[in-house]
């Protein structure tokens, strides 16, 4: 379909590069129970899709395959999933468990998912979960994402919702703040969209009609307070622990287990909004 080149990491922009480090430390943590959120709203996305036996599919910023080894399932031997991502310790995990599953129909590619370079209209179905906000211009990623869709095909895109990780999370950043104030909120672009009314706003921006954005209230249970230690070390704010010293690490872990311990936390908030539009057939009747 195209000649693709596998990209090094030194390659990719500011962005990208920033993602594919934190994330590619994270992928140590990335799959461990505690951080299951990753697989059930990977394979949420894909369900809303319906897609269908033969159809090929794009998962942009795909990590360790949550909703493309799903989409390879529901296409079927005759279908294709091709999964585009920067952190490639994260890809050699997709492809192990893809591998595992048995499934020859999925592919999994080192790039930057803004500059795939791949044909127009070839997917379709282009889906991109938790990553559109990694994007320097997430309205011009979109587009990007909009413009690899076939007449009929759909984008999806989900992102997280308000107070991701609460009460958790405020913790966190708060002793961040304590331990080296630089890094307070220096890293946590997923704050950058959380609203219906934002993510559909995106969508117009990037000229894409008719996108149907949706949220959905939802909660993470942890086994124990100290398992959210395990969420930080899985996600991106992996970054921010890994730029603080071992002494910094230490006593930030201390205080956030600390605290969630005290306050008996057993759950933290995971909502996501869900955002699908589907490219209009030309000459069909609206």
């Amino acid at each position: 379909m195209d000649h693709y080149k596998p990209m090094r990491a030194g390659q990719f922009g500011e962005h990208a590069q920033r993602a594919a480090r934190a994330y590619g430390a994270a992928a140590d943590h990335y799959t461990r129970p505690q951080l299951g959120f990753w697989d059930r709203f990977g394979a949420a996305t894909v369900a809303r899709l319906d897609l269908s036996a033969g159809a090929h599919v794009l998962d942009l910023c795909c990590g360790a395959g949550a909703s493309a080894i799903p989409a390879a399932h529901a296409v079927g031997e005759t279908g294709r999933v091709t999964g585009v991502d920067v952190a490639e310790p994260l890809l050699a995990m997709a492809r192990s468990r893809a591998s595992a599953e048995g499934l020859a129909n999925i592919e999994f590619r080192c790039a930057d998912a803004g500059q795939t370079g791949l044909p127009t209209g070839a997917f379709d179905a282009v889906v991109c979960v938790f990553g559109v906000f990694f994007a320097p211009d997430m309205a011009a990623f979109t587009r990007e994402m909009w413009r690899l869709v076939r007449p009929g095909g759909m984008l999806a895109v989900t992102v997280w919702g308000p107070g991701l990780f609460e009460p958790a999370n405020t913790v966190f950043w708060a002793g961040v703040r304590d331990v080296e104030p630089a890094l307070f909120k220096a890293f946590n672009p997923w704050d950058e969209i959380t609203a219906p009314e934002a993510l559909a706003a995106l969508f117009t921006m990037a000229g894409v009609p008719g996108v149907a954005a949706e949220p959905q209230a939802g909660e993470h249970r942890l086994d124990r307070p100290d398992d959210f230690w395990d969420v930080v070390l899985g996600s991106g704010y992996r970054a921010t622990v890994d730029a603080l010293s071992a002494d910094q690490r230490d006593s930030l872990r201390d205080r956030v287990v600390g605290e969630l311990r005290a306050r008996a936390v057993a759950t933290i908030r995971t909502d996501v909004i869900y955002a699908i539009a589907r490219r209009p057939v030309a000459g069909a009747r609206r």
